[in-house]
């Protein structure tokens, strides 16, 4: 019982700041931990902890979108030199198992899940609130689906923990087979579609809440990773029928103003609370416009020129695409808040776009409230176009495709593609739609055949990438307190 007490002052202890309304502060010196949570307010204290580890630097605020320079869209750029090394290290494959990246991913998604666990052990018994309850519980069951899902991709086997720490032993736990850890994200993710409300009951208060359609839309995403395709279409058809639709304007994803809109299934809400240090997990703003924006061009607050984009992503971009001049800010092409840009700006001669908050916006580079995206529905309908492929229905999933195209202003795919020339247009149309999202390199991993995964990467000079370079390496601080984990193989 002690062990459980002190997991459970540390769970609490993250809730340091505000994600937007629902996730409200409380004082630590007021919380007894010989019967917290008592009540609902208690029990959604510890969920709106739960979502927190998504606002930080190791996951969504940094380390998931620059896994797009590890697959080629960009490179670190910014100031050069050992700026951003850990992640120039991983994008040219000679990681090392004290890597600064692969660290953050490994401890990011473990706060989170340890709250779930918390909430799913204590939430079943409590006599509250019925509906809060059975909200507190899905949203518990998709943030540790979630969490682990991350770890599953990145890292393999991972230690399975479903239940709060009680004693000693459970503190230095095995890795599990990545089948297992799998198996439990699908269950969670189930019982998370069975639990949660829709999107449209979640107020202002509540909006950035994880809906119904989160949970069939991640489980969509793990089947598809599976090869479950069948599983895959199925969920993605929950979703359809939930009342999602793209933005006429593909802009619209990444405006302040629209969002948690209705192409947007779930995002990380950010506001404009730095907290007390910027760099620090306290922080509630987003870094993706100062580390994004030009350096040294005063487009937006900040603006390190991180993320650079290459030229082979850039020319990947269909005459027409309408998505290029949203994604992209390139010599000649649309001025960005009164402002042209200058290729010398970049060390590639391009920087992204798409997530830029400019100046007559936001003024401080530490206040930028953009949310992050985790699931669109664009990126849903892609996966069913991808799974009915798979199942051999190509023509019913040239209809899904062509949603995508159409609103970025381009033809229908060319009718009669066979089944793996039509596979390879959905996944270029993946990563021109969802770029930047921290979206190519589960594409990049999960398919690994043909002119993907491998042979991508050394067809863009990605030449030391291997078979060991699909997962990260376990962090050696990490073994070192644990001797029960095991390293992945070659590192």
């Amino acid at each position: 019982m002690k062990i459980y007490k002190i997991f459970l002052l540390l769970a609490l202890a993250v809730i340091t700041g505000c994600s937007d309304d629902f996730l409200d502060r409380q004082p630590l010196d007021s919380i007894n931990t010989e019967n917290y949570p008592a009540t609902a307010d208690e029990l959604v204290t510890i969920v709106n902890g739960a979502y927190q580890p998504m606002q930080w630097p190791k996951l969504y605020n940094m380390r998931m979108w620059t896994t797009d320079i590890i697959a080629g869209n960009s490179i670190v750029g910014a100031g050069g030199g050992t700026d951003g090394i850990e992640t120039t290290n991983m994008a040219n494959f000679v990681t090392s198992t004290d890597n600064a990246g692969a660290l953050d991913l490994w401890r990011g998604p473990w706060p989170g899940i340890l709250m779930s666990n918390i909430v799913l052990d204590v939430a079943p018994t409590m006599e509250i609130n019925e509906d809060i309850r059975d909200r507190s519980m899905g949203e518990a069951y998709f943030l540790r689906a979630h969490y682990y899902n991350i770890l599953a991709t990145f890292f393999g086997d991972v230690p399975l923990v479903t239940v709060p720490q009680s004693s000693d032993d459970d503190l230095l736990p095995e890795r599990d087979p990545v089948e297992e850890v799998y198996a439990q994200v699908i269950n969670d993710l189930t019982a998370a579609a069975e639990l949660l409300p829709q999107k449209s009951t979640y107020n202002g208060e509540n909006l950035g809440r994880v809906p119904k359609a989160a949970a069939y839309g991640l489980l969509a995403k793990v089947h598809l990773s599976l090869g479950n395709w069948q599983e895959a279409a199925d969920a993605a058809t929950e979703v359809e029928n939930l009342g999602y639709a793209l933005n006429e304007n593909y802009a619209d994803n990444f405006s302040i103003d629209n969002e948690n809109g209705i192409e947007s299934i779930f995002e990380v809400q950010y506001t404009d609370d730095a907290g007390e240090n910027f760099w620090s997990n306290d922080n509630q703003s987003s870094w993706t416009s100062p580390f994004m924006g030009p350096r040294g061009a005063n487009f937006v607050a900040g603006g390190y020129g991180w993320n650079q984009p290459t030229e082979e992503f850039v020319n990947s971009y269909e005459d027409g695409d309408l998505r290029k001049d949203v994604t992209i800010l390139y010599e000649g092409g649309p001025e960005f808040d009164g402002k042209e840009y200058d290729s010398d700006y970049s060390h590639t001669g391009y920087n992204v776009r798409k997530f830029l908050v400019p100046l007559s916006v936001v003024s401080a580079y530490d206040n930028s409230p953009l949310n992050f995206p985790v699931l669109r529905y664009a990126d849903i309908l892609l996966v069913k176009a991808e799974a009915l492929n798979e199942l051999g229905r190509t023509d019913e999933a040239e209809d899904y495709l062509n949603m995508v195209r159409n609103r970025a202003g381009l033809e229908d795919v060319a009718q009669g593609l066979g089944q793996e020339e039509f596979k390879d247009a959905v996944l270029h149309e993946r990563r021109i739609e969802l770029a930047f999202e921290g979206q190519r390199w589960l594409d990049l991993i999960r398919v690994n055949n043909g002119q993907y995964g491998l042979d991508f990467l050394h067809s863009i000079g990605k030449n030391n990438a291997s078979e060991k370079h699909l997962l990260f390496p376990i962090p050696q601080i990490e073994l070192d307190r644990n001797p029960n984990l095991s390293q992945n193989p070659g590192y």
